[in-house]
């Protein structure tokens, strides 16, 4: 997906060490809405990046949308569109999604079925919803890549995660292991990524891996971590938990099934730069990669068979001043 934002906000992000605590904590994250295109749009709830936290691991941005008639608001139809430096995460709740990209793909991207997009030195891709779909729903994430991988070839990989299922529960390991069952798919960094359904009251310990800050995003239901003071979340927000945690016991106290999607890693402790549909490491970096774009570089390559009016998505304006870091500390569980 694009951030079809027309001044995106700038983002440097830097990790760094921070305090601890005796009591499982979890810091709250508020969505903004987004909404991407015209007067049709859709609108999606931004959760990454924003002032208050612009990683969790490696995991740099995270779009929350739906369900969503397609049928009153047109649905899901971006043009071809660049990314460097990252790889894209598209989950689906429900509805189809059609992907093509400059590597020659044409995919669908289904409910429960993982599609990543590597792009590393640079690729571009569209995305629409396909006619049968009545209702569009899921979510968007985004990977930084490590400065020793910003620079790889691009690709893409597709995989179909097994349900694992507990007396009311339901659980689709998409990247990196939990509760024993692994994602075969290749990141860069150590990642996981998620969904878990839970019936009402239903509750689950989830063993996790202590150097990793995770994030826990509420599609339906009411989620409360177990042990912690903070309130319950309600659909749209992420707790964030910081490092250090060896458990992560979670409740739905809502009367509705609950899903949420979980994302973790170990922090990402580089200086990154992301502006628009760029990851880079310097100011320098967004403006070549912008001006490549614009000027229809071997970089991102052709997308071939998009139907739509856009055959090269304009880039937003540069801002007026240089883009600066943002400071990104790590908590602690």
């Amino acid at each position: 997906m694009s951030n079809l934002e027309i001044q995106p906000p700038e983002l440097d992000c830097r990790s760094g060490a921070s305090g601890s605590s005796q009591r499982p904590t979890m810091d709250v994250l508020t969505a903004r809405d987004v909404p991407l295109g015209g007067p049709r749009a859709m609108t999606v709830h931004r959760t990454l990046p924003q002032r208050r936290r612009s990683l969790i691991g490696a995991w740099c941005f995270a779009d929350h949308y739906g369900p969503d008639d397609v049928s009153a608001t047109g649905g899901m139809d971006v043009p071809p569109h660049p990314h460097t430096g990252l790889q894209t995460v598209s989950w689906l709740f429900s509805g189809e999604i059609e992907h093509r990209d400059t590597l020659g793909n044409h995919a669908m991207v289904r409910p429960g079925e993982l599609n990543l997009m590597t792009a590393g030195h640079g690729i571009a891709h569209t995305e629409v919803s396909t006619p049968d779909t009545t209702m569009l729903h899921g979510v968007q994430l985004w990977i930084a890549l490590p400065e020793s991988a910003a620079d790889t070839p691009r690709d893409f990989a597709h995989h179909v995660p097994a349900v694992v299922e507990r007396e009311g529960i339901a659980l689709r390991v998409f990247l990196g292991e939990l509760l024993g069952e692994r994602s075969p798919v290749h990141t860069f960094t150590p990642l996981v990524g998620a969904e878990i359904t839970m019936v009402p009251g239903a509750e689950i310990e989830l063993p996790v891996t202590s150097s990793f800050e995770h994030g826990i995003l509420v599609d339906a239901g009411r989620i409360r971590l177990v042990d912690s003071p903070t309130a319950p979340l309600e659909r749209t927000e992420m707790g964030y938990v910081g490092v250090g945690a060896t458990h992560l016991r979670l409740r739905n106290d809502a009367d509705e099934e609950a899903r949420l999607v979980i994302i973790g890693g170990t922090p990402l402790d580089e200086e990154i730069i992301m502006w628009w549909n760029f990851l880079g490491r310097s100011h320098d970096d967004i403006v070549r990669y912008r001006q490549e774009w614009t000027d229809h570089s071997e970089r991102f390559g052709q997308v071939e068979g998009y139907q739509g009016d856009v055959q090269h998505l304009p880039a937003p304006a540069l801002p007026t001043t240089h883009l600066r870091p943002r400071h990104n500390t790590p908590g602690r569980a």
